[in-house]
């Protein structure tokens, strides 16, 4: 029997794996997914999904609707990707990743049919989750979209109820170089009859999913149409925030462990599909609610989200990346005190990088750094780059040694600030 090293050396060795490669490794139909599961009989049939898709806050959201399942004492699954330090945190039951032996098991159950089928790494993850969910009897499994929507492995569920986070440019080689064109990708996760929440009223993108929704005979809800905030405020390594119930006109209060500003919206879209699931049966209070949300990280295990992981000087990883997800980093960065900003900073190739650069402030450090994928961004590229955004710091040759030279020149009042690429926030954990 392989041990889990040697098995994993097989899946990325034999596979195309998109977070490596790229655009190369993503299918454009459901078919080799659907091959799969065929083999397996179909697990995805034999138990409950929410399915979550979105730009950016998916993974956020997957994360805390999960954490609230738990507290409210279903067994709940949770696949979402990429993973930043074990590939078995793709795949967790309870906060528990999946055991090194079933991963063993399964990919040699499956390994006279992959030279067959040929599927991608993440076709392959998505059966492998799936029968583990089956084979371990949840309740329910909160289901991330890999890529887009429409055609993503993911999408061959019939979820309880889908979510739909926010649309912004990402992956415009793949889903299309206009909002409302990944935004069609995006709601192709809406099935008929089931409802879906959009977190964000975007009106570029708004009339995508209406119009998807009512076609399907879908029940559709806009989050911050539901709910209002009153107030929040960073305090610690909380977020505080407090929301009107529009409908019910009922204040509730939150405290989250997630402490990023922009967690208010995706808590919107959170609390929505939550009062949907209340009204279609699922036994879930506003106790759960609450404690499940202050707990996030414990019970699920989520990293990388405004994740502090030293405070003199405070050093924060994200592992937001595209033009939205910097843009909320960088208004985080607003709500904090510190005398000098210091960013490490690394980028995959086939980011829209000159659309991102002009949203950093010019009055930081930077220390641009590649990560070990063949997918990285040469450092001295990035650098010449975020030159003309009038960005200037030092290139260097590993994560590591970028974090090193930050934290040399950082004073115990500035901030280090980790971002571009789930990569480089996972090589410096």
């Amino acid at each position: 029997m392989a041990s889990y090293k040697e098995t994993l050396d097989y899946l990325f060795a034999q596979l195309p794996m998109f977070t490596r490669v790229g655009a190369s490794a993503f299918k454009t139909d459901l078919h080799n997914t659907l091959a799969l599961l065929e083999i397996l009989d179909h697990p995805q049939h034999h138990f409950k999904t929410i399915h979550v898709a979105g730009t950016n806050g998916k993974g956020s959201s997957s994360h805390m609707l999960a954490a609230i399942f738990q507290q409210a004492g279903y067994k709940t699954g949770l696949y979402t990707s990429p993973h930043l330090l074990d590939f078995r945190e793709r795949i967790r039951i309870n906060g528990q990743v999946v055991p090194e032996e079933f991963v063993i098991r399964f990919t040699e159950q499956m390994r006279s049919h992959i030279g067959d089928i040929q599927p991608s790494f993440f076709e392959l993850t998505v059966a492998m989750a799936f029968q583990y969910f089956r084979e371990q009897a949840v309740d329910i499994a909160i289901i991330e979209v890999g890529l887009g929507g429409r055609l993503d492995s993911t999408n061959v569920i019939t979820p309880e109820l889908s979510l739909i986070t926010n649309i912004s440019f990402d992956h415009k080689n793949i889903l299309g170089d206009t909002l409302p064109q990944i935004a069609r990708e995006k709601a192709g996760i809406i099935k008929a009859g089931v409802p879906v929440v959009i977190s964000e009223t975007q009106s570029e993108v708004a009339p995508v999913f209406i119009d998807t929704a009512a076609a399907l005979n879908a029940p559709i809800h806009f989050a911050d149409q539901e709910w209002m905030e009153s107030s929040s405020a960073i305090n610690g390594s909380h977020l505080d925030i407090t929301l009107l119930d529009t409908r019910q006109q009922i204040m509730r209060q939150l405290q989250l462990d997630l402490n990023g500003q922009y967690q208010e919206k995706n808590v919107m879209g959170v609390l929505s599909a939550v009062k949907v699931l209340q009204q279609n049966g699922w036994h879930i209070t506003w106790e759960h609610v609450s404690a499940a949300l202050s707990h996030v990280k414990k019970l699920t295990g989520l990293r990388g989200r405004w994740d502090v992981i030293q405070q003199h000087p405070l050093t924060v990883l994200d592992v937001g990346h595209n033009e939205a997800g910097i843009r909320e980093i960088m208004e985080q960065l607003g709500h904090v005190n510190y005398q000098q900003l210091h960013i490490v900073v690394g980028f995959v190739k086939d980011k829209e990088v000159e659309k991102v650069l002009p949203l950093f402030p010019t009055t930081a450090h930077y220390y641009f750094c590649k990560a070990q994928i063949p997918r990285a961004l040469d450092e001295v590229a990035l650098a010449e780059m975020a030159a003309a955004s009038g960005l200037h710091g030092h290139a260097h040759a590993s994560v590591q040694a970028a974090l090193q030279a930050a934290r040399q020149h950082a004073q115990q009042d500035d901030l280090i600030l980790v971002c571009g690429s789930f990569f480089v926030v996972a090589e410096v954990m």
